[in-house]
C-alpha cells in the first residue's frame, strides 16, 4: 500500500495535494520541543526537502519534550541527531542538517534555500532575526511559542503586505514585560501539541487544504483545552523597525540572549560568542582561582583590576563576564557598562559553578 494513501484519499486534498508536498521544501529552525514534532510529522507526510538547523546539542533534561532523541543522543548535534533518525525511517527522504545556530550572517544564505520556513526556536532575538530574514526574502513563516502551560501558533508573512512578527512586537520587550531567561518548566506534551499543530499549518499552507492561520493567532491552553483564535492586523510602524536591506540585516546585532539587562545563561553567551568573533568573554576571578575553563578563548580581567580596560575590549561589539558564582561578574558588569556607555556588556548566571558551565 502506497505510504501516503491514507491522507490521499482524504476528502479535499487527494494526489495533487502530495505532489504539492513532494515538490516543496521546509527549512525548521531549531530541532527542539517545538522542532522535534514539526519534523516528524512534516517528513512522514512526504516534505520533499526538509532542512533541519541548529547549533546545540542534546542534553538529559531535553529527552521529556524532544522525542526523536534517546539516551543514546546525548551529547550529538541536534540536527544531526534528527536527520539521522529521519532517515533511519524513510529511505528517500531529502535531508539538509545545518549544525549552526542562526545568524545575522548566515540567515540569508539558509532561509532563502527553502519555501517556507517554521520557527522551533526559543528565545526573542531568534524570533526577530528569523521574521526579519523572511520580510526581505518574501518567505511565509509558521511560527509558535509556549510559556508553562499556554502556546500559540500563527503564520506571519504569507504574501506581501501580510502580518509579520513586528506587527505584534515592533521592538524586543523588556526585562520585566518577559519571562525570565531561565528555565520556567513545561509539560513535554505542550510543545509536542503546538510543533504538531505547526507540521498541520505547514502542510495546509503548501497544499491549499482547508483555512490556515495566515494574519492569525491560535492561543491553547493545556490545562483547559481551551482554544481560541485571534485575527493579526499591520501596524504602520512596524516598518520602520525591519532591516531595509539583507546588508543590514547580516550587519544587526541580533544577540542570541533574552533581552536581560545584566544576566545570561551559559549557552546563550556561547552561542553569542560563536555568532559574532567581535563578541568577547572575560573571566574576572583572581589568577590563582580554579577551575579553569579550557576549550575557549577568554581574557583575564580580575574584579581587582576592573578599572585596567584593554583596547581590546573597548572594540568588542558585546561582553559576557563570568567568575565562580555571578556575583563579582555581575558587579563588575555594572561598572564596566558605566565606563563603556552604549556597550553590551553581561554577566553570565551562576558562573563556573552553574550546572549549565561548560564545566559541569
Amino acid at each position: 500500500m502506497n505510504r501516503f494513501s491514507r491522507q490521499t484519499i482524504l476528502p479535499g486534498f487527494g494526489q495533487e495535494a502530495q505532489k504539492k508536498l513532494q515538490n516543496s521544501s521546509v527549512l525548521v529552525i531549531g530541532a527542539g520541543g517545538l522542532g522535534c514534532p514539526a519534523i516528524l510529522y512534516l517528513a512522514a507526510a512526504g516534505l520533499g526537502r526538509i532542512g533541519i538547523m541548529d547549533g546545540d546539542t542534546v542534553a538529559e533534561s531535553n529527552l521529556n519534550r524532544q522525542v526523536i532523541y534517546g539516551e543514546a543522543e546525548i551529547g550529538i548535534n541536534k540536527a544531526l541527531a534528527s536527520s539521522h533518525y529521519l532517515k533511519s525511517k524513510y529511505n528517500d527522504i531529502q535531508i539538509q542538517y545545518i549544525p549552526e545556530f542562526l545568524s545575522p550572517s548566515n540567515a540569508a544564505t539558509f532561509i532563502s534555500q527553502y519555501d517556507i520556513i517554521v520557527d522551533g526556536s526559543d528565545n526573542f532575538s531568534t524570533r526577530y532575526l528569523v521574521n526579519d530574514a523572511c520580510v526581505l526574502l518574501g518567505k511565509p513563516l509558521v511560527f509558535a511559542a509556549i510559556y508553562q502551560n499556554e502556546g500559540q501558533v500563527a503564520i506571519f508573512n504569507a504574501f506581501d503586505g501580510a502580518v509579520n512578527y513586528r506587527d505584534l512586537y515592533p521592538e524586543p520587550p523588556k526585562e520585566n514585560e518577559i519571562p525570565n531567561c531561565s528555565e520556567t518548566g513545561v509539560l513535554g506534551v505542550l510543545p509536542g501539541i503546538i510543533g504538531t499543530i505547526q507540521a498541520a499549518e505547514t502542510i495546509k499552507f503548501l497544499t491549499g487544504f482547508g483555512d490556515t492561520l495566515v494574519n492569525k493567532m491560535l492561543y491553547y491552553n493545556l490545562l483547559n483545552h481551551q482554544i481560541y483564535q485571534v485575527e493579526l492586523t499591520k501596524i504602520e510602524k512596524s516598518t520602520s523597525f525591519l532591516p531595509k536591506n539583507l546588508d543590514e540585516l547580516a550587519s544587526r546585532d541580533y544577540a542570541l540572549f533574552c533581552d536581560a539587562e545584566e544576566g545570561v545563561r551559559w549557552r546563550d553567551a556561547l552561542r553569542g560568542l560563536e555568532i559574532n568573533p567581535k563578541n568577547i568573554l572575560i573571566d574576572v576571578r583572581e589568577p590563582h582561582e580554579t577551575p579553569q575553563l579550557r576549550g575557549y578563548k577568554y581574557l583575564n580581567l580580575p574584579f581587582s583590576n576592573s578599572y585596567d580596560i584593554s583596547p581590546e575590549i573597548e572594540k568588542a561589539e558585546t561582553i559576557f563576564l563570568f567568575c565562580q558564582t555571578g556575583i563579582r561578574s555581575l558587579r563588575m558588569a555594572r561598572e564596566m557598562k558605566k565606563k563603556l556607555s552604549g556597550k553590551n556588556v553581561y554577566s553570565i548566571l551562576g558562573g563556573i559553578e552553574s550546572p549549565e558551565s561548560p564545566l559541569n
